[in-house]
Formats: structure tokens, C-alpha cells, sequence
């Protein structure tokens, strides 16, 4: 029985191999076979395919893609532009911070003059105050010099006269006084000197 099951499942694997080789082996495979009214109709297709395409796809797509480009020029452009104007801006700012240097530098050294010659003038008007005191003190000494002489000539000729007076014993005439007086202010030059 076993040998029965056997010979019928060989028998069917038989069957299914000639069904198979008929279909195949007796007629191509249409899609290998090249049949020219296929052939025209999947040209036409693929140009029609293609014709619209080209009007409502490809022309959106370049214009997109146009569009596209000239905005990626133009952010280059733009970034060219900002990266010039920052290097432009770059050097306007070292020269205005060397500028500002030199200039602080300057006000430094006009300062620095200016502080030694505010310097010199105190000190030169101190040297004309210093200078002024001692002439005004000098014909102060000499005034009281020549006042104190004077004082003291007149003490001298009062004295003289009274000697003389008690000397003589009488009183001098004018002229005798005047006399007296020049010869006492002669003697006492000659001491001074």
C-alpha cells in the first residue's frame, strides 16, 4: 500500500512536469518575445510620458532649481560683501584706535609741556617776588639808614652846638653854625668810611 501512495505522488510530479515543458517549451515567453506593436506603443507612451513631464514637472523643477541657484549666488554674493565691509570696518576701527593713541600721546607730552612751563613761570615768579621783597626790603634798610643818619646828624650838629656854646662861652652866629655843621658832617663821613 505504501508502494501505491508512492507510485501515485510520482505519477502526479510526472504530470505537472509535462504541463509545465507544453506551456513553456512549445510557445516563448511573451514578455522575451519582441512584438513590434509593443514596441511602437511603449515609444509613443514613454514620449507622451515624457512631453508632459517636460511641461508640468520638468520646467517647475528648473525653474525651482533656478531659483534655487541664484539664491545660493546672491547669499554668496552677500556674505562676500558683508566679509568686505567687515574687514573695511576692521581697519577703520585699528586706524581710529592708532589715531586715538597718537592722539592720547600727544595730549600726554602737550601736558607734560605744560606742566614743566607752569612750573618754570611759578618758579620764575617766585624768583621776581623773592627778588622784588629784597629790593623793596634793601631801599626800605636804606631809607632807614639815611633817616637814622639824618637823625643822627641832627643829634650831632645839637650837640656840637652845645659843646661849642660851653666851650666858647657865647653864642654862635649863623654863619659860625653853618661852619660847625659842615666840618662835624665832613669828620664824620671820614668815620663812616
Amino acid at each position: 500500500m505504501d508502494n501505491k501512495k508512492g507510485n501515485s505522488s510520482d505519477s502526479h510530479h510526472e504530470t505537472t512536469l509535462v504541463s509545465s515543458k507544453e506551456a513553456h517549451g512549445g510557445t516563448p515567453n511573451p514578455l522575451v518575445q519582441l512584438d513590434p506593436g509593443l514596441f511602437i506603443w511603449t515609444i509613443i507612451t514613454f514620449l507622451v510620458l515624457c512631453s508632459v513631464l517636460a511641461k508640468f514637472a520638468w520646467k517647475p523643477l528648473l525653474s525651482a532649481l533656478e531659483s534655487r541657484e541664484n539664491d545660493i549666488q546672491s547669499s554668496i554674493e552677500n556674505a562676500k560683501k558683508a566679509k568686505s565691509e567687515l574687514e573695511q570696518l576692521n581697519d577703520e576701527s585699528e586706524k581710529i584706535i592708532a589715531e586715538a593713541r597718537s592722539e592720547a600721546q600727544e595730549i600726554r607730552s602737550e601736558a607734560k609741556a605744560s606742566a614743566e612751563k607752569v612750573k618754570a613761570d611759578i618758579r620764575s615768579q617766585a624768583e621776581e617776588d623773592v627778588k622784588k621783597v629784597k629790593e623793596e626790603a634793601s631801599a626800605q634798610i636804606q631809607v632807614e639808614k639815611d633817616k637814622a643818619i639824618s637823625e643822627i646828624r641832627q643829634e650831632v650838629v645839637t650837640l656840637t652846638m652845645s659843646v661849642a656854646e660851653k666851650v666858647i662861652g657865647k653864642n654862635l652866629s649863623v654863619e659860625d653854625n653853618q661852619e660847625l655843621i659842615e666840618k662835624s658832617i665832613v669828620n664824620l663821613r671820614e668815620h663812616e668810611a
